[in-house]
């Protein structure tokens, strides 16, 4: 999964439009109960949009700071736990002023765990 945004101080984006099964894999497990389950974006949370059907697609986000914009707009579902250098590193990526990649940088492996 490439990554397609990266807006400094702010948000990491990556996707793929292709899947929306993608999106409900990866929030399959995931109880409304759930402390991360929220609409709070404190640095380092994973989050998608709350509606992935109206985006036919997954969109992830994975926050670089603190975004009370994002409050309500986007649905919480985890929080980097390991490799928050990696997501800072992405973050300072060149981009253009569109805030798109000039370079592919992607997902290849990503671990799920359930907090305890």
């Amino acid at each position: 999964m490439l990554f397609h945004r990266v807006i400094k101080n702010f948000v990491v984006q990556a996707g793929n439009s292709q899947r929306v099964e993608a999106a409900e894999d990866w929030m399959l497990d995931v109880k409304p109960q759930n402390e991360l389950m929220s609409t709070k974006h404190g640095a380092f949370m994973l989050g998608t949009s709350k509606d992935i059907y109206a985006n036919k697609g997954l969109d992830l986000f994975i926050t670089t700071a603190p975004i009370p914009d994002l409050n309500d707009k986007l649905v919480v579902f985890g929080q980097v736990i390991k490799g928050e250098d990696v997501v800072q590193e992405i973050e300072e990526v060149d981009t253009d002023k569109l805030y798109q990649l000039k370079s592919p940088i992607g997902i290849v492996n990503v671990s799920l765990r359930r907090q305890r």
